[in-house]
């Protein structure tokens, strides 16, 4: 029977594994679990509309905000009411 050969394994794979396995959990929503929070989720708060926004004007997706499908969805409805409203702007300033 032959013998296989052993594979060197690079520290950059190692590195990529232990990230991939270390445990944590993803991000969580900030709405879910707070019925508190959740009341301020409205197209009149401009200060927290602006958190999910990049600075081009652009809603952020799920997957970096962290939040679940449902506030994400309800989070949107209320950045495109307030934009509608002229409390938020669509695009950036231009200087």
């Amino acid at each position: 029977m032959a013998k296989k050969a052993k594979l060197k394994v690079s520290s950059r794979l190692i590195k990529k594994r232990t990230r991939r396995f270390n445990g944590t959990s993803g991000k969580q929503c900030r709405f879910c679990g707070s019925k508190e929070v959740l009341a301020t989720l409205d197209y009149k708060n401009g200060t927290l509309l602006k958190n999910f926004l990049t600075e081009r004007g652009k809603i952020l997706p799920s997957r970096i905000s962290g939040n679940c499908c449902l506030h994400q969805r309800q989070l949107s409805r209320e950045i495109r009411k307030a934009r509608t409203m002229a409390l938020l702007p669509y695009t950036a300033p231009l200087f």
